[in-house]
């Protein structure tokens, strides 16, 4: 079962105390893509300008990403520059450029729209819209957001939301858009908005799963050091949704994997700059880690 990820591909410039690189590639959907693939095909959806450097779509290509509806437009490409300090659990945005994403309109064939699994990773959710309402059938929708579009398009993302099955947030974007500084009733508040199931990170903390039939919190990985938390989250994303899309159904013993292996996808993202330790693993790299992981605790 393969996936569809509709998202950003950037060009990033990250400082943290550990040094600094300029123009990586990055972005929602490649930080998503990257842990994906060791599971599902994956289609990626995404606009860059011309001055997207080529070696980068060759690197997409090599790394198995169906690129074939990742739109070069006239302009520049989307840029982030940002920089973490202290515990690196917040980065401090210097500077973001839209470039060409701020005139995005997805384009898919008509085969990706018959997917079945869809994330939505963060955009703008009048873009995420439009591709969901372009898709066929789906059967497993997953959607990321940030505070920006919480409190530009609070209307937006909400109405979006009821057509949504998990959707995943960090606890500040939780507590933002449910109005809940509790937990547990910030993601009760966030799925009587239309999800089903509310997937909550806590970075250093874990993450937290929420739904109807059953609550599951599970820690984070122990990493000794990290180096750039930059893409983490769509990281931890792509793990999930991504063994949730080779399984192709739900129960909680499979959630409660798809989060384990979320957990340690993300846990090696952060062990370096951009994409440069994801895009190196194998599956093997992540079942390994799992199972050092999971300790016989889990399942």
């Amino acid at each position: 079962m393969s996936i569809v990820v509709l998202g950003t591909v950037a060009l990033d410039s990250v400082r943290t105390p550990f040094g600094k690189r300029n123009e990586l590639l990055g972005g929602s959907a490649a930080h998503f893509s990257m842990a994906a693939r060791l599971f599902t095909q994956v289609h990626l959806v995404a606009i860059v300008g011309n001055d997207f450097p080529l070696e980068h779509v060759s690197f997409l290509k090599r790394k198995g990403l169906d690129i074939s509806s990742l739109i070069v437009d006239q302009g520049k490409t989307f840029r982030w520059q940002g920089e973490y300090r202290g515990d690196l659990n917040t980065a401090l945005t210097l500077n973001t450029e839209l470039g060409v994403l701020s005139v995005f309109k997805p384009r898919i064939s008509q085969e990706q729209g018959m997917i079945k699994n869809i994330f939505l990773a963060n955009v703008d959710p009048d873009i995420q819209g439009y591709l969901l309402r372009k898709m066929r059938s789906p059967q497993l929708v997953g959607l990321d957001s940030m505070n920006y579009w919480i409190d530009n398009k609070r209307k937006e993302l909400i109405k979006l939301l009821k057509h949504i099955d998990i959707y995943v947030a960090n606890d500040q974007e939780a507590r933002s858009l449910s109005g809940e500084n509790n937990i547990i009733k910030a993601a009760k508040a966030l799925k009587g908005y239309g999800a089903r199931m509310v997937l909550i990170k806590k970075g250093e903390n874990g993450v937290l799963f929420y739904s109807d039939k059953f609550i599951f919190s599970l820690p984070a990985y122990p990493v000794e050091k990290v180096i750039d938390p930059t893409g983490a989250g769509d990281t931890f994303a792509g793990g999930f949704m991504g063994y949730l899309a080779r399984a192709g159904k739900i129960s909680p013993l499979i959630l409660k994997k798809a989060l384990a292996y979320g957990t340690v996808a993300a846990s090696f993202n952060i062990e370096d700059f951009g994409l440069n330790r994801t895009s190196r693993l194998k599956p093997q790299d992540l079942r390994r880690r799992l199972e050092k992981f999971k300790g016989g605790f889990l399942f």
